[in-house]
């Protein structure tokens, strides 16, 4: 799916659920909206987003997770501290290059206030933080959705030379974002 026709259906999506509704459903299926969760959770613990969504105030780099050179830190706001600033070397698309700096619009880390950690937890423990506000930035699902959809996010399909993008089909990952909030957004 083209980025045009992405945002087409982010769009109307939010507008057919209501973007401020707690948990816009279609039509509730808790199996069905349980089953996609399930089969879109491993994307989110690929290292391209397990990378900024990791324990400690630092993110990880590389296939292998190991911690970022240069003594990076989360910062105050999820963007770094002092002269290490993310934007110091992540720009708004990939550097070109093997092993090059990445790069989307908004590179950051979720700040120190909502860290968004979901390493180690279960299926329905990843699901209940998506869906909790006090813990998710204070998203409603439909927000959730449309996160999923920024060129931040969907930059784990494109990470750049020498990176490994996730192997699920980017557009097999929004259908199954999309189906798991308008089934009701069941945890499994």
């Amino acid at each position: 799916m083209s980025g045009q026709k992405r945002s087409i259906a982010v769009i109307a999506f939010l507008l057919a659920m209501g973007a401020g509704a707690e948990n816009p459903v279609a039509q509730r299926d808790d199996k069905a909206a349980a089953a996609a969760f399930e089969a879109l959770a491993p994307a989110l613990r690929n290292p391209r987003c397990m990378n900024c969504h990791s324990t400690g105030d630092y993110p990880r780099q590389g296939d292998d997770s190991h911690r970022h050179t240069m003594d990076v830190r989360r910062g105050p706001d999820g963007d770094g501290v002092n002269a290490v600033k993310c934007s110091t070397c992540h720009q708004d698309r990939n550097t070109v290059g093997v092993h090059t700096p990445p790069g989307a619009p908004g590179w950051h880390l979720p700040s120190p206030a909502m860290p968004m950690i979901w390493e180690g937890l279960s299926d329905r423990g990843l699901c209940e933080l998506l869906k909790d506000p006090k813990q998710n930035g204070n998203r409603t699902v439909a927000q959730i959705v449309e996160h999923m959809s920024t060129p931040l996010v969907l930059w784990g399909w494109h990470p750049g030379d020498g990176r490994t993008p996730i192997p699920m089909p980017q557009q097999d990952f929004l259908a199954k974002v999309t189906e798991w909030a308008t089934k009701g957004a069941a945890c499994p």
